[in-house]
């Protein structure tokens, strides 16, 4: 055995030499028993697995495939959040955004003092980290400390002599916007294009998914003119590549949402032959890794490759290094407010199984969201829906959720066949359901608080302070109220009931949502709206806008006058505050309204307040414009 030990301690030192001898920079780096090899970060956006590599025989993508035959494909691979802000907190925090209370699109919260982004590791660690150039970070950060370049012009060649580098490079070729910008001259035939079957097979439909692979094969030619650059500049052996998607498509029911086509994205890691001796954890060229992976695990893996040990306050586990963890059994998955639309949504998987829970079942994946309704095939598959013209699987996205949903992805994996209501999977479905609940307290998710709710608590302090204070964030309190209220059975009316005099406003939060969901099935509504007009004048926003949705929509004609009334009051953000606003008119936009009811209630509200962030600017004319076209 210390023979062994000698002639592997041999050979890592004979390729410090030689990588020293080839390239001055190693060289230095031995003197001071440190190897820092370069790390290349390619990313792009809004795309999923739709890849040569990764068997799709109609995508056309020959400089990422060539990356994947001479490195490792990883198969299992989550960005945690389906929509880019979200997602790009998870990578650069390697903590969960629903324990920072960043989980909602485009928000915009403190930091703990005691956490580190990784680029401000990496250049304590001595590397020159560039951005090139997406950050859109769901934190209060200051870029221009972070990074030592950002923008469109970042490289690594700006770096000092002898310098290691962390550089990123993200595409946007492929992203939403770019499904749809008209003229498109066309690469791939749309009448050929790969149809799945949650889409109508309508001319839309084709003509958006053949652009997509379109703007795929543009991307990878921008991959391609990367790394020919750091081959060019020498720098190829001794460079650790990155390439990976930071969500699904940006098709509907891709992007912002927790099925596979929202969650599952490439990933495919390249070292070098002359540097993996010096790199532990299961590496293997050439081959296709099953591992579970998410974003919230890359950080770790960073340090992990270079020999340092993940600071403890991280969250993902490395999967490469000296410090790789043992594999995952799950990994997790989340969806919040998208941009001025609000949900709550949480995921689990296994490696055959998924699991959604959805804390909202009242509304449908398809709510009216201005950004996504550009998109030629949201309106089309809408129309469709609308004329009775859709199958069940097609249907699905435009009626209201069910509270879970279980795929087995091997069986299904368009994530078509419920299996959440079947007896054969009773177990499974249980297993998982306790294994997003644990997460979810473990983590302190905070997305069981309303947002302005979160914010009210904080203070003055980073929200992350209070996911982990059970005084102030009761949250297996909470979410047990949220698990009762959005999985109603015949039976569990008076269990909830109990619930309408919580201490806590969250509490009465998703007690109000479970009187929501059982009146729209009609299920004890009598009771429900009775319970609902007892509430009515709750002090908190929160649970005032979704007791007043219940009563204006499903109350009689004098609840119906006074609910809405209370609800554009609350609709105004000087009133109780943009969160509460931006509540109000979720609720309002379900309440049939007419032009005489609105009146000019609307008229001369602010955007936002001074002291938020302009993050938030878009969300109330949004909603605005949206009763205003909606109003009968």
């Amino acid at each position: 055995m210390p023979d062994r030990i000698f002639l592997r301690r041999l050979i890592v030192l004979s390729y410090i030499f030689a990588a020293g001898v080839i390239n001055p920079q190693l060289q230095a780096q031995s003197k001071t028993d440190q190897f820092r090899p370069n790390i290349l970060w390619i990313t792009s956006e809004d795309n999923g697995q739709q890849l040569g590599c990764y068997g799709d025989q109609f995508s056309d993508t020959p400089n990422i495939d060539a990356l994947a035959a001479k490195g490792m494909k990883y198969a299992q691979v989550w960005s945690n959040a389906p929509v880019c802000a979200p997602a790009r907190t998870t990578i650069i925090s390697g903590m969960y955004p629903t324990a920072l209370g960043a989980q909602h699109m485009r928000s915009e919260v403190l930091l703990p003092k005691s956490v580190k982004l990784y680029p401000e590791m990496l250049r304590e660690l001595g590397y020159h980290c560039t951005n090139n150039s997406k950050t859109d970070y769901n934190l209060q950060v200051d870029e221009k400390e972070l990074w030592n370049e950002n923008g469109n012009k970042a490289h690594w060649r700006s770096r000092k002599a002898g310098q290691p580098f962390f550089a990123v490079f993200n595409f946007t070729t492929t992203h939403e916007s770019q499904l749809r910008t008209r003229p498109h001259k066309a690469i791939h035939d749309p009448a050929k294009v790969p149809v799945p079957p949650y889409h109508p097979d309508a001319p839309e439909v084709r003509q958006d998914w053949a652009q997509y692979y379109d703007k795929i094969t543009q991307m990878d030619r921008q991959v391609g003119e990367i790394l020919g650059q750091l081959e060019s500049d020498g720098l190829a052996d001794n460079t650790i590549v990155f390439y990976f998607g930071d969500h699904g498509s940006g098709m509907p029911r891709g992007k912002r949402w927790l099925y596979e086509s929202g969650l599952k994205v490439p990933m495919i890691v390249h070292i070098p032959d002359r540097i993996r001796p010096l790199i532990g954890g299961s590496y293997e060229k050439v081959s296709t890794n099953q591992r579970l992976v998410s974003f919230v695990d890359l950080v770790p893996t960073i340090l992990s490759i270079l020999d340092v040990v993940p600071p403890s306050h991280l969250q993902g586990k490395a999967f490469l290094g000296k410090y790789a963890a043992q594999e995952p059994k799950y990994i997790y998955g989340f969806r919040d407010r998208m941009d001025e639309r609000y949900d709550m949504s949480r995921a689990v998987r296994d490696k055959q199984y998924s699991y959604i829970r959805n804390f909202m079942p009242q509304r449908p994946q398809g709510s009216y969201l201005e950004y996504m309704y550009e998109t030629p095939t949201t309106v089309a598959w809408k129309k469709l829906f609308d004329e009775g013209k859709l199958n069940d699987a097609q249907s699905a996205f435009w009626k209201t959720k069910p509270a879970e949903e279980l795929y087995d992805l091997a069986a299904d994996p368009f994530q078509i066949r419920n299996l959440a209501g079947e007896s054969a999977h009773a177990e499974t479905l249980q297993r998982m359901r306790s294994e997003l609940h644990d997460w979810m307290v473990r983590v302190g998710d905070l997305g069981l608080l309303p947002e302005g709710e979160m914010w009210s608590r904080a203070g003055n302090d980073a929200p992350f302070a209070i996911s982990q204070n059970a005084t102030v964030f009761p949250i297996k309190d909470i979410l047990a109220v949220a698990e009762l209220a959005s999985n109603p059975k015949p039976d569990d009316l008076e269990e909830l009931l109990k619930h309408r005099a919580a201490r806590d406003p969250a509490s009465r939060f998703w007690m109000a949502n479970g009187l929501l969901l059982r009146a729209q099935l009609d299920m004890q509504r009598e009771e429900c709206l009775k319970a609902a007009r007892s509430m009515s004048n709750d002090p908190s926003p929160y649970v005032r806008s979704i007791i007043n949705e219940s009563l204006a929509r499903f109350g009689n004609s004098v609840d119906k006058e006074t609910a809405l009334k209370s609800l554009l009051r609350t609709a105004d953000v000087r009133s109780e505050g943009l969160f509460a606003a931006l509540l109000a008119y979720n609720s309002l936009d379900w309440c049939n309204l007419s032009k005489q009811q609105i009146g000019t209630s609307l008229d001369g509200i602010p955007e936002t307040l001074p002291s938020l962030g302009q993050r938030y600017k878009s969300y109330i004319p949004r909603m605005i414009a949206r009763l205003n076209s909606t109003a009968n």
